[in-house]
């Protein structure tokens, strides 16, 4: 055993443990205290690294499930106004249907009936002015995708968010081949023995039959106007054709391959080409040709650029032309102005989803329906006629669908996309909340455990210091002998 006096190696020892004693200590004082074990990078660099990302994650979490929460506010508010649009147009409908019985009402009843319908559109026009979100129009066509068309028979119909907006000459239009209606057109010409001998004729149309005995000592068109009266009140979707020639025909109201019907007479050639014998109608044929280049979907007069289409998809227009386009040649053009409701539903970039809401105006809705008339939109319709109050109820059952069509729409949006991504959202928040708690938060029992061990150890080595301070007073003995 040797001694020394210069360097007391025992009391450097015990101080330095004492000093990471002292260290731990002030570092679980510190995870106590801020209730997290990653206060500085020093903590754990990969840990920091990590957590910071997850907290930016958790930030935008959070913001975008406030984002669709607003969203959903706004998407509601548009299908309430749309609701009273509903109310009102059924209102016009019925008002129409008063009109067109022609066999009751006077001239002041018909003035009455157009009164309350001008009044009531007006009402309609106002809802699609004033109906806001905060300072966002969102139902004069201003949210959504509004197009102009140049060409003779074209119409825009609608856009969808994907649609991109068109270059100033616009995106081209080819038709190859127009719409046509299911028809069936009668051979043999009607004749007074057939109606005295009880001509029966039959339609089926929509899951709907009507089957019409003429009445002997009738004539061929009083037969006819009766037949034609018990199709409109059946509520078929079908027109009674009467020929120069004494033949007649029907025809299927819309447009396309999707709708059809069947006819049977009596007599072969009538309506069915064998008595008795029920025959199909020729189908109708769906409108083809292009957008932009892209071919198009045809569906009735209606063509839309398919999903896959580059700048053009979702975009429908309606032609009503009877003609194609020559070869070389195109029908028209359609300017797109692409201005949807965008919302940031995610986190991260592009994680955003749109959609658009068509101007709910009564000179919007209803256009392209071809009528006697000729009104060319809801705002248009007249009701003092006979013929005029028949066209409004066509043009108003459009409008009707239209608007039950955008509710539709717009609740599906906020069914499957808003409401739907907004308890993705929470979901994916909470569990993102929970790891980056896994890796920042200080276990609170362990950390006070290691407190009362450094506590423990702090008066242990200080103890130790002070007998280490002790041994070198042992030198002088040798001293003082």
């Amino acid at each position: 055993m040797s001694f020394r006096i210069n360097h007391n190696i025992s009391s450097i020892n015990t101080q330095r443990q004492l000093e990471r004693v002292n260290r731990a200590s002030s570092k679980t004082l510190e995870h106590l205290s801020s209730g997290m074990k990653i206060n500085q990078a020093a903590d754990g660099p990969a840990a920091l690294v990590i957590s910071e990302n997850m907290r930016a994650q958790i930030s935008g979490l959070n913001q975008a499930i406030e984002n669709s929460e607003n969203g959903i506010s706004m998407v509601q508010t548009a299908e309430g106004a749309l609701a009273e649009v509903n109310r009102l147009l059924i209102d016009v409908r019925q008002l129409a249907v008063h009109a067109s019985n022609d066999g009751v009402n006077d001239e002041k009843m018909l003035a009455a009936d157009q009164a309350e319908i001008k009044h009531a559109l007006a009402t309609i026009d106002r809802i699609s002015t004033i109906s806001q979100f905060a300072t966002k129009r969102l139902l004069n066509g201003s949210r959504g995708a509004n197009g102009v068309t140049n060409g003779e028979g074209l119409q825009f119909v609608d856009a969808s968010p994907t649609t991109n907006t068109s270059p100033v000459e616009g995106y081209s239009v080819r038709i190859d081949q127009v719409a046509t209606k299911s028809s069936v057109a009668g051979q043999t010409a009607l004749t007074q023995e057939m109606m005295d001998a009880g001509e029966t004729f039959t339609v089926s149309e929509g899951g709907k039959t009507v089957s019409y005995t003429t009445t002997a000592g009738e004539s061929v068109t009083s037969n006819l106007n009766e037949f034609e009266v018990r199709i409109n009140e059946a509520g078929l979707n079908v027109d009674l054709l009467r020929n120069d020639d004494g033949t007649i025909g029907l025809r299927h109201k819309e447009f396309g391959s999707e709708h059809e019907f069947s006819v049977a007479s009596t007599t072969a050639g009538v309506l069915s080409k064998v008595g008795d014998v029920t025959d199909a109608a020729a189908r109708g044929v769906d409108v083809r040709g292009s957008i932009n280049g892209e071919e198009a979907a045809g569906r009735g007069q209606v063509l839309t650029g398919k999903d896959n289409a580059p700048n053009v998809a979702g975009l429908a227009i309606r032609y009503t032309g009877d003609k194609a386009t020559e070869e070389g040649q195109i029908a028209g053009t359609v300017s797109v102005f692409q201005n949807s409701l965008i919302f940031q539903i995610g986190a991260n970039e592009g994680q955003t989803t749109a959609v658009s809401i068509r101007n709910m105006a009564p000179r919007a809705l209803a256009q392209g329906v071809k009528t006697e008339s000729g009104f060319g939109s809801l705002s248009e319709i007249d009701v003092t006629s006979f013929q005029g109050a028949q066209d409004a109820i066509e043009l108003i059952d459009t409008a009707i669908q239209q608007t039950s069509d955008e509710r539709g729409k717009l609740g599906a949006f906020q069914k499957n996309t808003l409401q739907s991504n907004l308890n993705n959202l929470r979901n994916a928040s909470e569990n993102l909340t929970a790891a980056e708690s896994v890796i920042r938060d200080s276990d609170m029992a362990a950390e006070m455990s290691d407190f009362t061990r450094n506590q423990i150890m702090m008066q242990t080595s200080t103890a130790m210091l002070a007998q280490a301070n002790q041994r070198q007073q042992t030198v002088l003995t040798l001293l003082a002998g």
